[in-house]
């Protein structure tokens, strides 16, 4: 039996909000904090902008609470329901900085709880949230994590993930492969510290991602993001830390980001790295080609009947208990 807690707390004049999972029983447990991936992405794994709301953070927190592990998954302040509030009081801070402060407001006030042992909280993230989590362990904190769930941590520049993923998805289109040359013009544009402008041939949606790169709420944000990858801090960490990338993944990928990842941390014991072949990027059990992926809206990953990938599940818990024990 778990039980699910609302909670909510001040940053920077902001109400940030969250829920607490704990396991049956008086404590105090070990606890993960969890880290949402890129854009509105919500504190379930959800997004509005892609369908389905079976997110896979609220599956792991569940799965965590019987193993009699506590969780808290919390809302950036740009997504969850309280967004449109948010954005206007964003504008021009969101940064890097900005979202390492909402990750230390949130292990803070998940060290708060009565029933959480302080001295064992971890973090999981997952995409971009990775990276947040990562500047946590390398910074000096108050409250230090005892070890890293990273889950499809990017090994490359974000830029180059992004452009594998749209390759992906122009080559189920008519004459896609002749697209990728103008949003590689565009990128090349946004590197140079211009205007994107993709050009207006591009598909709607194609042009939607490249221009939420340099909406006012996303900035300067976003052209911090655009060059940095996990490779630039997982080489500084020194905590027990599991990098986890899926076989089935279409935007994170084995070789391409786990390659550069093995090669910077090559002697460092600490890090531990799985590719469980079925997992996709939100580690749900995926056993669908790359091309079914891409065609799928929103890529299939919050489905009402999508689950965690099993393989996945025990990895992480086993070695949880390890870091905890």
């Amino acid at each position: 039996m778990t039980d699910s807690t609302e909670v909510s707390w001040q940053l920077d004049g902001i109400t940030m909000a969250g829920t607490l999972v704990r396991p049956d029983g008086d404590g105090p447990f070990p606890a993960v904090v969890f880290v949402a991936g890129s854009g509105p992405t919500d504190r379930d794994w959800c997004s509005p902008l892609l369908p389905g709301t079976n997110g896979s953070a609220r599956l792991l927190a569940e799965a965590f609470a019987t193993a009699g592990i506590a969780s808290l998954r919390y809302d950036k302040r740009a997504s969850g329901p309280h967004v449109m509030d948010n954005l206007p009081k964003l504008i021009g801070t969101m940064s890097m900085k900005s979202h390492l402060d909402e990750l230390v407001a949130a292990v803070e006030a998940l060290a708060g709880q009565e029933f959480v042992d302080a001295s064992r909280i971890a973090g999981l993230g997952n995409s971009e949230g990775t990276i947040h989590l990562l500047h946590y362990a390398t910074a000096t904190e108050e409250v230090p994590l005892v070890g890293l769930v990273l889950a499809a941590p990017p090994g490359r520049a974000i830029r180059d993930v992004l452009l594998t993923q749209l390759a992906l998805q122009a080559s189920q289109l008519p004459g896609g492969a002749e697209l990728m040359p103008k949003v590689e013009e565009a990128a090349a544009r946004f590197e140079a510290g211009e205007p994107m402008n993709p050009d207006p041939a591009l598909p709607e949606s194609v042009r939607m991602v490249l221009q939420s790169f340099e909406t006012p709420a996303n900035l300067p944000f976003a052209r911090e993001l655009w060059s940095e990858s996990a490779v630039d801090s997982l080489s500084r960490v020194r905590i027990p830390t599991l990098v986890l990338i899926g076989g089935k993944d279409v935007q994170v990928d084995v070789h391409l980001d786990g390659d550069p990842l093995r090669r910077a941390t090559d002697g460092m014991t600490n890090v531990t790295y799985a590719f469980p072949p079925h997992a996709n990027h939100v580690f749900k059990e995926d056993d669908r080609t790359p091309a079914e992926v891409a065609a799928s809206p929103g890529n299939g990953y919050n489905d009402q009947d999508t689950h965690l990938d099993p393989e996945s599940l025990d990895i992480i818990l086993d070695w949880l208990r390890g870091v905890f024990a």
